[in-house]
């Protein structure tokens, strides 16, 4: 087996929802988890995420870079999650290689954070786990070494811990944890005595939150030698508390803060806690406490402007970060920017609710950018302009996050519907911007927020399609002329250029209050243009943002677009199922639908035909086609539509052939035609469930040879050909595969030599292409197999296949999207094929 020369196209999936899951390095790269990889990106690329990193067997929690010396040229990154492991990766940004060179499981609970220490000859690093317990690390000789284990009092679990040193040596440490509890627990170690070992011993617990605290950080508040460190801990009671650590007795701490009080007037609230470190005497007090969130505090981060000066980021449930600065006058902490959104109605954004809010907030190196995680998986991105003193949002990267469960490209491939678990549809496409000479893909458009599960998706013409989720209903969609001509500028298509667009169809589409059905929003209707002196609307559905999305947008579409103003209008229903849509599919003339739902009797297991537009309506003679026992998982038309194959639970393949009898009297006009009928069937086509089928192209063997594979749980891809003339489709090759194999796709036109290429995906989430030569007597060679390289393959069971239709000014080569279980969608480009 050779191994494939294949390029990564784009890599779309959606971060973990942890605050801990996410770390920006000096390098410029962020690194976060999504489902159980580790996805690597340059938020100033806009290619987007350059590679997604697997290894873990469960999600990733904990995402943190370690300090990296003068002298390396490569970073350190360390990650753990629910499957307790803690691994280890060595990032090259020269040669753009990631691996990992180490995997170490002492938690025997998930890991939850992990936090670095800067500024010290000696690379240390603590870990918390759900086991209740911190242990603390060593970098030594490029391999972690566990140094300590701390067991937590009264049995609290970390969520959230810090390093940091006390003195410029970095001899002296200190520690702060905190999570399922309402104190912050302080500890020191030293090896000021020479001591190779290290030992972090309980000095103080600092009283005041109400609830769980999320996030603490450490900062020097000065650059001086000397200078007191700053600690802020951000809590779930939706405040948060800095706290200063002072070198030396508590009256002189409070004559550094200038407080007129002894140390006998202090109340339990600002009372100061003593500790020691090596020998040298601190103390702790309570500095300030930060108010303006409504919500629960995910994260608190600090960063240090190029003048110097303190802030602090702070990213909350409410939907909003909040920057704040130290006035240089009063010294009261205030607001200086707040960045998101604002909610229209109370209580929409509890943490809890539909909204979800920001789960982590990322300073950049420079602090001159910030970057948020939301409930959608999305990351959203601001930019300081100096020259305006203000921050201006700018486009980041997006993806599902949960299973991907089918992908669909348009007819003529200028974009990829993709539909998920996570109850979203999303479409991609490549933006065509004007400064770059190559083209990166986008998610562009999310036609649909769903209220269930989405299981299944196929496009109808170039404008349209339809899914199928865990209801027993199908929804069409049709695309409205907003994002018409978005994609069509951005795009630099002229498919879809202006010219084209029906003007019949919707401006835009909104959804409404506690509904699943998208309404379409027709401008004509809408009130005049506000004039200057009219105040902005806060609706987020009025007409005029879906206007300005579609006459100024040169970029792809924020989040807050991409969810509130780029939906597409829903414009029919389709019913007749009696349980949830396991599958459907259309056919390419766009005529007809065919579909399927989860079923364990005979009476449900049928393929329902429903006729498009204009009637919308199921095909009612003959009825449902009967030929399956079990559920249907797949169901493919061949490309003149002449036959239908569908494969199931129950082991069988089903082939059925259009209808051409004439219609019977009493049918309706067109009822006994355009149907389907039975033409074979193979009841023990595998020994396991068949979980996906795909046609081969019409033209492959010559003649009428027609041909199909087949994909099953017994690790076999059968390829069944009926030769020109002959009725019955026979088995013609077995090819065997180390995993089940759960995908299948061929590609739509032969190579130049005459083979076709079948693209095989396995449970294990390896991925290969088969070349496939058809004999003059039906036989079936495998010319050659190119394996995809492991670091390119999926963590989890690749969910489909489906290749890239070929378009006009095609380059050499072909294009593969892929759907995986890990919530990922990729596009991986053939060079050589």
């Amino acid at each position: 087996m050779a191994e494939a020369i294949v390029d990564s196209r784009y890599l779309s999936t959606g971060a973990n929802r942890y605050a801990a899951a996410a770390d920006w390095s000096e390098d410029g790269l962020v690194a976060f988890g999504a489902d159980c990889n580790v996805c690597l990106w340059d938020p100033t690329d806009s290619r987007g995420i350059s590679h997604l990193l697997g290894g873990h067997t469960a999600h990733v929690r904990a995402v943190k870079f370690l300090p990296r010396n003068e002298e390396e040229q490569v970073a350190h990154l360390v990650t753990g999650g629910d499957d307790k492991q803690l691994r280890l990766w060595i990032i090259n940004p020269e040669t753009a290689t990631a691996s990992c060179v180490q995997t170490v499981q002492e938690h025997t609970e998930p890991i939850n954070c992990i936090a670095s220490l800067r500024g010290a000859a000696r690379r240390i690093f603590v870990t918390g786990g759900a086991d209740a317990t911190v242990k603390v690390w060593a970098l030594d000789a490029g391999q972690m070494t566990l140094l300590q284990t701390i067991k937590t009092t009264r049995r609290y679990i970390p969520l959230t811990v810090s390093l940091s040193a006390l003195d410029e040596e970095g001899s002296r440490l200190i520690m702060a944890v905190a999570g399922t509890t309402n104190a912050v627990q302080i500890f020191t170690a030293s090896t000021a005595d020479g001591a190779t070992s290290l030992e972090f011993t309980l000095q103080a617990t600092l009283p005041g939150h109400e609830n769980w605290i999320r996030s603490l950080d450490f900062i020097r508040e000065k650059t001086e030698q000397g200078s007191d460190i700053l600690l802020a801990s951000a809590s779930q009671d939706k405040y948060i508390r800095l706290w200063r650590i002072h070198q030396g007795t508590a009256l002189s701490a409070l004559n550094a803060t200038g407080l007129e009080l002894s140390a006998d007037a202090l109340t339990p609230g600002n009372k100061i806690h003593k500790m020691a470190a090596g020998g040298t005497k601190y103390c702790i007090m309570f500095e300030a406490l930060l108010l303006g969130h409504e919500d629960w505090i995910y994260s608190a981060r600090w960063s240090r402007a190029a003048n110097g000066k303190l802030q602090l980021l702070s990213a909350s449930a409410d939907n909003s970060l909040s920057l704040w600065e130290s006035d240089p006058e009063s010294g009261i902490w205030l607001t200086v920017a707040r960045l998101g959104e604002i909610s229209r109605e109370k209580g929409a954004t509890t943490a809890t609710g539909s909204i979800g809010g920001f789960w982590t907030g990322l300073w950049s190196p420079s602090g001159t950018t910030v970057i948020t995680l939301g409930r959608t998986g999305s990351w959203r991105r601001w930019d300081f302009d100096a020259a305006e003193d203000m921050w201006k949002q700018n486009f980041a990267i997006s993806g599902h996050t949960r299973a991907v469960t089918g992908i669909s490209w348009s007819r003529d491939g200028v974009y990829v519907l993709s539909t998920s678990s996570d109850q979203t549809t999303r479409l991609h496409a490549q933006w065509a911007a004007a400064d770059t000479t190559n083209l990166s893909w986008h998610e562009m458009s999310r036609p649909q927020i769903h209220g269930y599960d989405l299981n299944c998706i196929s496009t109808l013409g170039p404008s349209s399609f339809v899914s199928g989720a865990d209801e027993k209903l199908m929804r069409v969609f049709t695309e409205p002329k907003a994002v018409a001509r978005m994609l069509s500028r951005l795009t630099n298509t002229t498919s879809t250029s202006a010219a084209d667009i029906d003007d019949a169809a919707p401006d835009a589409a909104n959804m409404p209050v506690l509904g699943l059905s998208n309404k379409a929003i027709d401008s004509s209707s809408s009130p005049s243009p506000p004039s200057s002196t009219d105040p902005p609307s806060t609706d987020p559905n009025h007409p005029r943002h879906h206007t300005a999305l579609e006459t100024t947008t040169d970029h792809p579409p924020l989040e807050e677009s991409l969810s509130r103003h780029t939906l597409w209008p829903e414009v029919e229903k389709l019913y007749g199922h009696g349980y949830e849509l396991s599958c459907l599919a259309a056919s390419h003339d766009g005529t007809l639908i065919a579909s399927a739902c989860r079923a364990s009797s005979l009476n449900h297991a049928v393929i329902r035909l429903f006729e498009t537009s204009p009637r919308w309506s199921e095909v009612r003679r003959p009825p449902p086609l009967q030929g399956h026992t079990l559920t249907v998982g797949r169901l493919r038309f061949s490309a003149d539509d002449r036959l239908l194959v569908s494969v199931g639970r129950d082991r069988q393949w089903v082939v059925w052939g259009r209808r051409t009898t004439t219609p019977k009297s009493g049918e309706g006009q067109g009822e006994g035609e355009g149907g389907y009928e039975l033409v074979q069937a193979n009841a023990k086509g595998h020994s396991r469930m068949i979980l996906d089928v795909a046609w081969a192209p019409t033209a492959v063997g010559g003649g009428d040879t027609r041909m199909f594979a087949t994909a099953g749980r017994d690790k076999l891809v059968k390829v069944w050909v009926r030769k020109g003339g002959e009725r019955l489709f026979e088995l013609a090759k077995a090819v065997a595969e180390e995993h089940p194999v759960t995908a299948l796709d061929f590609a739509p036109e032969l190579t130049a030599d005459g083979l076709s290429l079948l693209a095989v995906g396995t449970e294990a989430g390896r991925l290969s292409v088969l070349s496939l030569k058809v004999e003059e007597g039906g036989e079936v060679e495998v010319v050659s197999t190119l394996a995809v390289p492991p670091e390119l393959c999926l963590p989890k069971a690749v969910m489909q296949l489906a290749w890239r239709p070929a378009r006009e000014g095609q380059q050499q080569g072909r294009e593969l999207a892929i759907a995986g279980e890990d919530g990922s969608l990729r596009i991986y480009s053939f060079p050589s094929l």
